[in-house]
This record gives C-alpha cells, sequence and structure tokens, in this order.
C-alpha cells in the first residue's frame, strides 16, 4: 500500500456548499472572536472565505486550510451528534438539518 506523496488540495463545490461553508467559516470565526491566541485560526478561515466567494470552479485550498477546516467539520459534526441526543423536538429538527448539510459536505469532500 503506498502513500501519495502529493494530494491535490482542488475542491470544486457547488452553489449551495459554498454558502455553507462561508456561513460555517463566518461562525468559526465569530467563536473564535478577537482573541490574540486564536488570531492564525481567524485568518484562516478568513483566507477560506475569500476564496470560497470569488467566482472560480475550482476552490485551491492549502494545506493548512483544508486541515483546519476538515478538523472543524469533524468536531461540529460530532457535537451536533451529541447534541441531538439529548435535545428537544425543535432544537432537535433544527441540528438535524445542520448536521445532515456538515456530514454530507465531509462525506463528498473531505473523508479520505
Amino acid at each position: 500500500m503506498s502513500k501519495k506523496l502529493f494530494k491535490n488540495y482542488d475542491f470544486e463545490f457547488d452553489k449551495n456548499e459554498k454558502k455553507i461553508l462561508i456561513t460555517f467559516c463566518n461562525q468559526v470565526i465569530k467563536q473564535l472572536g478577537t482573541d490574540q491566541r486564536y488570531y492564525r485560526e481567524a485568518n484562516v478561515f478568513s483566507s477560506i472565505i475569500s476564496k470560497l466567494k470569488a467566482d472560480t470552479e475550482k476552490v485551491k485550498l492549502t494545506k493548512e486550510e483544508k486541515t483546519k477546516l476538515v478538523l472543524q467539520l469533524k468536531e461540529n459534526i460530532k457535537y451536533t451528534e451529541k447534541e441531538l441526543q439529548k435535545s428537544g423536538f425543535l432544537k432537535r429538527w433544527m441540528l438535524k438539518s445542520m448536521h445532515k448539510q456538515y456530514s454530507e459536505l465531509f462525506n463528498k469532500h473531505f473523508k479520505d
């Protein structure tokens, strides 16, 4: 089993997926706030947003951008799964659609 030397960080997102990712990245930036400890992470997600907003078919991410985006998506999926177990009807209804969107996006583009 050979390991790839170079990985492809080019992604083709449709219009809806770009909107979901832009919203997700904005939420992450809001959570990080203006704390100087998270300055680098905030810049990474700002860079991802600018690349997603560009009118190009392919979005080319750096290794660091892809890694941080995938890590945050995984954590968000885990969190929503936990919250779905203990939430009431209305909250579960809202979380279920968010969980489905993030899971499909992750499985389609980022699952190795």
